[in-house]
């Protein structure tokens, strides 16, 4: 189990990777780059910035839904089999 100062950390830095896709610029950056597979999927240099935006909104949407949960249910926090 993580620590709740670690996950809200790493929360904050996939919120802000997210935030740069969507809103400062990342996507366009990102768009038809041979970097975009390793930031985004293995698919994204076909994506036009628009469907990058997109994939990255929804993915901002899971991070807050699981970020919650692990707020208030801790026990979700376990990233390995091997927690306890």
């Amino acid at each position: 189990m993580t620590s709740t100062e670690t996950w809200i950390l790493c929360y904050v830095f996939d919120f802000l990777f997210w935030a740069w896709i969507i809103w400062w610029g990342g996507a366009k950056w990102l768009e038809a780059t041979l970097a975009s597979p390793f930031f985004v999927r293995c698919r994204a240099p076909g994506w036009s910035s628009e469907g990058i935006r997109v994939f990255a909104w929804l993915c901002l949407l899971v991070s807050v839904v699981v970020f919650a949960m692990g707020i208030f249910v801790p026990d979700l926090r376990c990233w390995s089999s091997s927690c306890e």
